[in-house]
């Protein structure tokens, strides 16, 4: 059984009623929870609107746990923008094929420029993002992480829904981790705003972290993007698919991300409310229901808020993030995916947590987990090349 299946057993908009109709008992109920203990059920009053007067409570439980778990650690990590050639017709992304953009694919070479800024900031991991397109398939992703694997512990990829053989074969390069965000649980917010291509085939989307699961990848990632449907619903069935990925694919490692809709090229589009108050009910709700998975926390956000709600549960943070191909080493001001709004460097954020009492964490895992760095003196060799 896919997640696809789960999902047609529950009504979106029944979700939504049974979320608004919950009640401060019911919150209380699942506050009072012993860890790890919070179902689906709990969930739903944990963001339904009587939560909103227990948030404090919420927060001080979700950063216990947090505590408990990961230690007073914040992993940072950036984006590497490959391309933005996209088939997609999508309401909401700068990248979307509707756009008159300059498209671009990076080089070989350019990729290695991008990699030799993202080391000298110090990260050891890096998340490799595309736009949804064949020009940057299965061939193109794996001679990029051949490219850059001996310059990094890990590599993730955020690119269109692949076939479970592809992630297979990608594993074997040295891919360790795919995001692959759901954006809307709705089916028909999902039809609105995905016009045309083969993002416009939901069931296909729905069901590709079980894919990425039987590839025996180390770890996916989930998320919606807030503010194309009702939020509660959506970061509940954001849940439903956490769980089943916990469950079905249990050695698998998760993450959760908060994306909210962001400034785009094209046009402005109706944007359902989703505030920083309600980003940090999620992100509460969420580590109470599941004190094991990581939850990330983008430069989407502002400086302010996240220099507050880097205690709330959260245990990665992107940093210096540039959403365009090139934005690191030679194209700074070309088009981005969406506009972020913490521009503060890398150095700049750790500083910060430093000053917070945490420790900024710089890769993933170390290459010795996957036996890359036993590979003769390749990985060492490839830092100097870097540095030269």
């Amino acid at each position: 059984m896919t997640f696809a299946d789960v999902w047609r057993r529950h009504d979106f908009r029944a979700v939504s009623r049974r979320i608004a109709s919950k009640t401060p008992a019911d919150v209380r109920r699942a506050l009072g929870r012993p860890r790890g203990s919070v179902d689906l059920e709990d969930l739903q009053a944990l963001l339904s609107p009587a939560a909103s007067p227990y948030l404090e409570d919420m927060a001080q439980a979700s950063h216990q746990y947090t505590l408990e778990r990961f230690g007073p650690t914040m992993r940072l990590y950036a984006p590497l923008y490959l391309s933005n050639v996209c088939a997609n017709v999508c309401t909401y992304c700068g990248f979307s094929a509707h756009n008159k953009i300059r498209r671009k694919v990076l080089t070989d070479a350019e990729i290695l420029a991008e990699a030799r800024v993202l080391r000298g900031h110090g990260f050891d991991s890096v998340l490799l993002v595309t736009g949804e397109t064949g020009r940057v398939g299965r061939d193109y992703l794996a001679g990029s992480l051949r490219l850059l694997r001996p310059h990094f512990s890990g590599l993730w990829i955020e690119v269109q829904p692949l076939p479970e053989e592809d992630y297979g074969a990608l594993a074997l390069e040295g891919l360790s981790a795919v995001l692959v965000y759901q954006e809307t649980y709705d089916a028909g917010a999902y039809a609105r705003h995905h016009l045309s291509g083969p993002k416009a085939d939901m069931a296909w989307r729905l069901e590709t972290p079980d894919r990425v699961g039987r590839a025996g990848m180390k770890k996916i990632g989930l998320g919606a993007l807030f503010g194309l449907s009702d939020w509660r619903a959506d970061a509940w069935f954001t849940g439903l698919h956490l769980r089943h990925v916990e469950t079905v694919h249990w050695r698998t490692r998760t993450s959760i991300s908060f994306p909210r809709l962001r400034p785009h090229e094209g046009e402005e589009i109706p944007v359902t409310p989703f505030g920083e108050r309600d980003l940090v009910q999620a992100a509460c709700a969420f580590r109470l229901l599941s004190p094991e998975t990581e939850l990330s926390l983008s430069t989407r956000e502002s400086e302010a808020f996240r220099n507050q709600a880097l205690r709330l549960g959260f245990t990665s943070m992107s940093a210096g993030s540039r959403t365009n191909p090139g934005g690191y080493a030679s194209a700074p001001d070309s088009l981005e995916q969406f506009a972020i709004d913490d521009n503060r460097s890398p150095a700049e954020v750790a500083a910060f947590l430093r000053t917070q009492g945490y420790e900024p964490v710089w890769k993933d895992w170390d290459s010795t987990y996957d036996g890359f760095a036993g590979r003769g003196g390749a990985r060492r060799a490839a830092a100097q090349a870097l540095a030269s």
